[in-house]
């Protein structure tokens, strides 16, 4: 009797595993049939949305439906990544991640409302390095010269961050570490708006990625000192790394990628890697992104997954050095 029970038991359990293939499958071979919503965690000018919006509109010319990107700003991306994970994990509903809210979050703060299990990588998009920059009409052209201008100003410099977590955000914290300067952290809701206030002079200085400073700099609106990669930005050659300028342990960058829900049939999870890696590999998306300062990745979503983990792992080791915290 017990072995004609766990033999029943295992017919069935082999026959739901089949079915929920099958269904997983079947869903994959209609998919897209309905629009898909890319979620871009920050307010609107800034890396996250701009590189969404490219990939988001060569990923709808291939599947042929629109590929809308939503603006969700706030809570250093924790509000985006929750208004992903809020929709059906069906592969309709994507998040462009980030180091702050996918790697650097879970050490800064205490409590989140999501885990790293709760969501599952597609696929690298872009790296870029940042840049530290001043307002232009401030009194200082080189590091040097800034690091003494910081040191000695009364009450201190005053620093923009995009969103709290960001590489931008961190490699602020190095910057101000290594150059022995008190600043306050003045936290926005993108990196579009800090930029806006640095330019109006209600904040110092900020590191940002070279997407959005760059065209600032060569307006003669914003400064730039020192860019905070090991290697010079292409559209920013003429200013040299920090590394160059005495600071070879400061090398931080931005990276973008897009996530789904962790219940996301695997079969839509390797369609939309397949797919963006199309997106990656055109040349007109290459083109675009580089303008901007970036440089395309792609990969599978287990070299993605890898990637997250390690980025997880070298930035605890950092903000616990450094003793940054979020109240």
């Amino acid at each position: 009797m017990k072995n004609s029970r766990r033999n029943a038991l295992a017919v069935l359990a082999s026959l739901a595993t089949s079915l929920f293939l099958h269904q997983t499958s079947h869903a994959a071979d209609n998919y897209p049939s309905k629009p898909l919503r890319l979620i871009a965690p920050s307010s609107p000018g800034g890396i996250l949305d701009i590189t969404s919006r490219v990939i988001g509109k060569k990923l709808s010319e291939q599947l042929k439906q629109p590929v809308v990107v939503e603006n969700v700003p706030g809570a250093a991306g924790i509000l985006g990544m929750q208004s992903m994970l809020r929709a059906e994990p069906d592969g309709y509903t994507l998040v462009m991640g980030s180091s702050g809210p996918n790697a650097v979050n879970y050490t800064l703060y205490s409590k989140l409302p999501y885990k790293m299990s709760d969501f599952a990588p597609v696929i690298s998009i872009i790296t870029m390095p940042n840049a530290l920059v001043i307002n232009a009409n401030t009194p200082v052209k080189t590091l040097a010269e800034f690091s003494s201008y910081a040191r000695n100003k009364p009450g201190g410099l005053s620093m923009a961050i995009s969103m709290i977590g960001t590489s931008g955000h961190l490699g602020g914290e190095l910057v101000r570490n290594r150059l022995d300067f008190p600043a306050v952290t003045v936290p926005y809701k993108g990196a579009a708006p800090a930029a806006k206030d640095l330019v109006g002079g209600e904040v110092d200085f900020m590191v940002e990625n070279v997407i959005t400073v760059a065209p600032l700099v060569k307006g003669g609106k914003l400064r730039a000192l020192g860019v905070t990669t090991k290697d010079r930005s292409p559209i920013l050659p003429d200013v040299p790394t920090l590394a160059e300028q005495g600071y070879p342990d400061i090398d931080v960058g931005a990276w973008l990628g897009v996530l789904v829900s962790a219940n996301t049939p695997p079969a839509i999870v390797e369609r939309l890697n397949a797919e963006l890696n199309k997106v990656l590999a055109d040349e007109e998306v290459k083109k675009t992104l580089a303008q901007q300062g970036g440089k395309t990745l792609g990969g599978t979503p287990a070299e993605f997954d890898a990637f997250i983990r390690s980025e997880k792992d070298r930035w605890e080791k950092v903000i616990r050095v450094a003793n940054i915290r979020v109240e």
